[in-house]
């Protein structure tokens, strides 16, 4: 099924805010951070690949939670 219309007049609809340069560079730094830590694991601390695969994702995985946290924290103004 296709729809040949838009569902929302344009007036109706959110507007998207642009994401600050410096938020894409904490990503980037986050990024780069997990795959520092993966390879911290893989190559100094000699655990394995699948150890540090799971250790990187669960680092990752922290991250997204703090993240996220705080963006509820800032939306709701508390």
């Amino acid at each position: 099924m296709t729809v040949d219309q838009d569902v929302l007049p344009d007036e109706e609809r959110t507007q998207q805010q642009e994401v600050p340069t410096a938020v894409l560079f904490g990503y980037a730094a986050a990024a780069v951070g997990v795959f520092g830590w993966f390879l911290f694991g893989l190559l100094v601390q000699q655990q394995g690949f699948v150890d540090s695969v799971g250790e990187s994702a669960g680092a990752a995985f922290a991250l997204l939670l703090a993240v996220s946290v705080v963006g509820t924290l800032r939306r709701n103004g508390d």
